[in-house]
């Protein structure tokens, strides 16, 4: 099993658990994860929900092989797409907790929780550029709104990846704490939901949301148009075959 999901004193807990690939997301784990988000979203005993990876990986992003040997995706019937909207209409509250490398999707989802705690070993990076494809879920809209237009084209369209402390100072991080602390925090945070009306939460959800849903929405549209296209590209084959290959790429014939 590569994604655990279980409800344990009304938090969804939503485990990525494949660390002998580095916890790398396929397409059947992001259809698992949609499901356990909108499962959680319907279920009147659940208060908050969770998400977490393994001690010292959270997720190094997509799989590449999966990638590789699938087709260009439908961005309206993708589980990867599914997922993205399933996190943004999740109207309950998102608490992550992570440790470890969170690559690519590892880090654009944190920018649709509510409370995301960070453990000081962490590595955030967001390399699209480098692997032929484009920001998606919407950090192309949100990254620099956090970071500023300089930062952003940092970890953008270079990579550069950034430490614990810098996801706090621009927002994207609540906290860094000690790597055996991290999910203990986060599942007391998630569990005080235990103790607040939860029609008043939702709703309090919502207001905050809601001035940048339609943004985010059509910027995951856009960007994931734009990236199913690349996808096929030469580039990216290129790009892939030379991660997988633990090789350098070559984009001189480009």
């Amino acid at each position: 099993m590569t994604i655990k999901v279980a409800t344990i004193n009304g938090v969804a807990t939503i485990e990525i658990a494949r660390p002998e690939k580095k916890n790398a997301l396929t397409v059947e784990m992001y259809r698992s994860m949609s499901d356990a988000i909108n499962a959680a979203g319907e279920d009147a005993s659940v208060r908050a929900l969770l998400i977490t990876g393994q001690p010292g990986i959270f997720t190094s992003g997509n799989d590449l092989q999966d990638f590789l040997n699938r087709p260009r995706p439908n961005i309206d019937e993708s589980p990867v797409f599914r997922f993205m909207h399933a996190m943004i209409a999740c109207d309950k509250p998102v608490v992550a907790a992570v440790t470890g490398a969170a690559i690519g999707i590892g880090t654009t989802m944190l920018l649709h929780c509510d409370f995301v705690y960070v453990a000081d070993d962490a590595r955030l990076a967001m390399p699209f550029a480098s692997l032929g494809l484009v920001p998606e879920f919407a950090s192309s809209v949100l990254v620099p709104r956090l970071m500023g237009g300089r930062r952003a084209a940092e970890k953008l369209l270079l990579g550069d990846p950034f430490t614990a402390e810098m996801a706090v100072e621009c927002g994207i991080a609540n906290a860094v704490l000690p790597a055996d602390e991290v999910l203990p925090h986060a599942r007391r945070v998630a569990e005080r939901f235990n103790a607040l009306p939860p029609g008043a939460v939702r709703e309090s959800k919502r207001l905050l949301r809601e001035p940048d849903r339609a943004a985010i929405l059509e910027a995951v549209k856009r960007e994931g148009a734009i990236f199913s296209a690349r996808l096929a590209s030469a580039e990216a084959r290129e790009a892939m075959q030379a991660v997988l290959e633990k090789r350098k790429p070559d984009f001189s014939k480009f």
